[in-house]
Formats: C-alpha cells, sequence, structure tokens
C-alpha cells in the first residue's frame, strides 16, 4: 500500500503533494514502482494534531477536527479523480474517519475506507461503508493524537490486551452495521498512542492479534519509534524522518514475518523488494511445517 499524503503538515512528506497534479504524479510513480494499492488521505493524524471528533462538552456539542470534511475533500477528490483517469484499474483506499468524506470518496471511486479511528471517532462512518460494500481497515488507536503525549506507559501483556480488545469492538461495530468481516482488515495502529519500545513490543507479538480471524496491515514506515532505535547513529538523537528508510524496510521485514498480509509504505520499490524476501522466508516457513 503506497502513501499519498495530499496534506500541508504531515509528519513525514507535508506539503511534497498537496497540489493535485504533483499528488497524482506521485500515485502513478507509486504504482509504476510495484505498489498494489494506494492510500490517500487529506488530513494529518501527527502526534498533537487536532485530528479526531473531541468528546462532547457541557452543552452537548462535540468539538471540530482541525480539517473539515469540506476541506478534505477539496484536497482528495482532484486526485482521486486524476489517478482514475490515469490509471482506472487502480485500487485507492482513502484514509479518513468521517461518514462524509468517505461517503463522497466512495461515490468517486475509492474502494476501501482506511479508518484510523476504528469507527470510534465518527458513529456514522460504518453505515456508509456497510451501504457501499467496501473494504474497510479497522486500525486501534488510543485516545487522540493531542492526548498521546500524557498517557501513561503500559506493560507488553497489558498493551498487547488493549489493541485486542480495542480492535475486537471494532469488528463487533462493524457486523451491527452489516458488514462483511471478509471486507475487514484489522491495523494494530503503530504510534497510534503506543510510545516508543511499546511499539516493538507490539511488533513482536503481532501475530497473536491474528487470534480475532483477520488479515493484518501493518504500517510502520518512517515511524519515530524506528528514528529512536537508530539514535546511536545520529549522536544519541532520533534519528530525522529523511534518514528511517533502512529502519522502515526492517521494520516493515519484521511485521511481514509476523503476519502482516498488507504494508502500508513512502517508498514502494526498495519495500517490494524487501518483501519479496520476507514472503521467500515465509514459503518456506510453511514448507518446513
Amino acid at each position: 500500500m503506497g502513501v499519498v499524503n495530499v496534506t500541508p503538515d504531515s509528519f513525514s512528506d507535508g506539503g511534497c503533494f498537496l497540489e493535485p497534479a504533483a499528488a497524482v504524479a506521485r500515485a502513478l510513480q507509486l504504482l509504476d514502482e510495484g505498489a498494489d494499492l494506494l492510500d490517500l488521505g487529506a488530513e494529518s493524524t501527527r502526534p498533537e494534531s487536532r485530528a479526531g471528533f473531541s468528546p462532547a462538552g457541557a452543552d452537548g456539542a462535540c468539538g471540530a477536527p482541525a480539517v473539515s470534511a469540506d476541506e478534505e475533500l477539496s484536497r482528495l477528490l482532484p486526485v482521486l479523480g486524476g489517478i482514475l483517469m490515469a490509471r482506472p484499474e487502480a485500487i485507492v483506499s482513502i484514509d479518513t474517519y468521517k461518514a462524509e468524506t468517505a461517503r463522497a470518496a466512495l461515490n468517486g471511486g475509492a474502494e476501501i475506507v482506511n479508518d484510523v479511528s476504528g469507527f470510534g471517532w465518527d458513529p456514522g462512518l460504518a453505515a456508509v461503508c456497510a451501504a457501499a460494500k467496501c473494504g474497510v481497515v479497522l486500525m486501534h488507536t488510543r485516545g487522540r493524537p493531542d492526548e498521546w503525549a500524557g498517557q501513561s506507559p503500559l506493560g507488553a501483556d497489558e498493551l498487547l490486551k488493549m489493541v485486542r480488545v480495542g480492535l475486537h469492538a471494532s469488528l463487533e461495530k462493524a457486523a451491527e452495521a452489516g458488514i462483511a468481516a471478509e471486507s475487514i482488515v484489522l491495523d494494530p495502529g503503530y504510534g497510534f498512542g503506543k510510545r516508543g519500545e511499546e511499539n516493538f513490543a507490539l511488533l513482536a507479538r503481532q501475530a497473536e492479534l491474528l487470534e480475532l480471524g483477520r488479515p493484518l496491515l501493518a504500517g510502520v514506515s518512517r515511524k519515530s519509534f524506528l528514528g529512536r532505535a537508530i539514535a546511536p547513529l545520529y549522536d544519541g538523537k532520533t534519528a530525522p524522518v529523511d534518514a528511517r528508510e533502512t529502519a522502515s524496510l526492517a521494520g516493515m521485514v519484521a511485521a511481514i514475518l509476523h503476519g502482516a498480509s498488507v504494508v502500508r509504505v513512502h517508498t514502494v520499490r526498495s519495500a517490494v523488494e524487501a518483501a519479496l524476501v520476507a514472503d521467500a522466508v515465509l514459503r518456506q516457513t510453511v514448507d518446513c511445517s
């Protein structure tokens, strides 16, 4: 899954592909390099962002996210249309948690909704996905991005239980809305409310989440926990985003070897090569068993 961020402020490439022509060109490049599908997003969910609808206040009203559905669609739809005009066969996922955005994007030709909140932030999104009979990626996130910095650390067992329980709750919401289980892929949500080493603990035990009965998607590309892991090479400081490509490949291979069927990446060609090697190892593991 190749990432195309049509945003001014994403942590890895904010502003690089904000113009529709640049975003479409990037998407076509990723497809040419071997991406099987694209994930198109127009609102950053980086740490400390105001993504998500904040809880209702005393008056019952929920706080608005940083990017409205109208603004999100003004960024998304020209790029989605441009991609599908150039490559009608392309499979496009829309990275959104908003029902209004998802509905318009699905009508515009998107086939998958990738919800970082796992149907937790917009109660109308599950019904939209059910009506469209689209594919769905349900991610686990612990709170909203502006809450992550203040969260208490978790042990490995507690963390895995939290993720499993959260993903199970997302699956129940999907079932209640009438979404077929076969349409769903689950994402542990690396970096989404998981701090530093917690991500490695989750990655090491990721395969246990297959007990939920659905395939797994892993998105570790360029995440800060990888930058911290290679800090000894950068005078003890977290490696900058543009220096995390090799670490991203290592994390991606680990995710594949621990049960991920889909990997979400920013740089495709090298990821395809690494995935082919990981797949060769897995084939031998199956044959030996």
